[in-house]
């Protein structure tokens, strides 16, 4: 599957706004304030987007739990009608850009949107690109027991299972082992 720069960036921003949300009620949201959404906006150069206010964070939110049902969604259908209704709600405007040094590429949000609205119409569209093209398995959570981050699975074979090999996975291959090793001793 062909993924274009501007694709990536969008999924890099929807799985990392998902990641933002609190996991349970004890954990800490990763978007507490307006200043923390400003940081995010500026950390995935989020163009276009003004002045944020306590409304843009509600906003924000909302549509990070509408994204997170779409990585929890059982089938491509129920993908696609949230999809859908994100980027109607949305107001897409399609428009081609070649801003700050990037070359064309496509903005899905009306000019003057707010950063939901950008967020809904950009990230939702780049999800839209995986539903269509029957990839959207891709679209998953973590399997370690006790980390439910999301991820796209860009893997050539669509195996992988952690949300970062090198923490989830390994702790998960090192308990594994240690508990063989404690069998085999047994």
């Amino acid at each position: 599957m062909l993924i274009t720069h501007d694709t990536r960036c969008a999924l890099d921003t929807v799985v990392d706004l998902v990641n933002t949300a609190p996991e349970d009620d004890a954990a800490p949201d990763g978007l507490p304030d307006v200043a923390a959404l400003e940081d995010f906006v500026r950390n995935h150069e989020i163009s276009d987007v003004g002045v944020l206010s306590e409304f843009d964070l509600s906003a924000v939110r909302k549509i990070r739990g509408r994204f997170a049902s779409v990585f929890a969604a059982p089938e491509a259908r129920a993908a696609a009608a949230l999809i859908n209704d994100l980027v109607a709600a949305a107001g897409t405007t399609p428009q081609l850009t070649d801003h700050d040094g990037y070359d064309w590429h496509v903005h899905y949000f009306a000019p003057g949107a707010s950063v939901a609205d950008h967020l809904a119409a950009d990230c939702g569209m780049a999800l839209a690109f995986f539903v269509v093209a029957g990839e959207q398995e891709r679209l998953r959570r973590c399997e370690a027991p006790d980390c439910r981050r999301a991820f796209v699975d860009l893997s050539r074979n669509r195996s992988r299972r952690y949300c970062d090999s090198r923490t989830c996975g390994n702790r998960l291959h090192v308990a594994a082992y240690r508990a063989r090793r404690k069998e085999a001793a047994g």
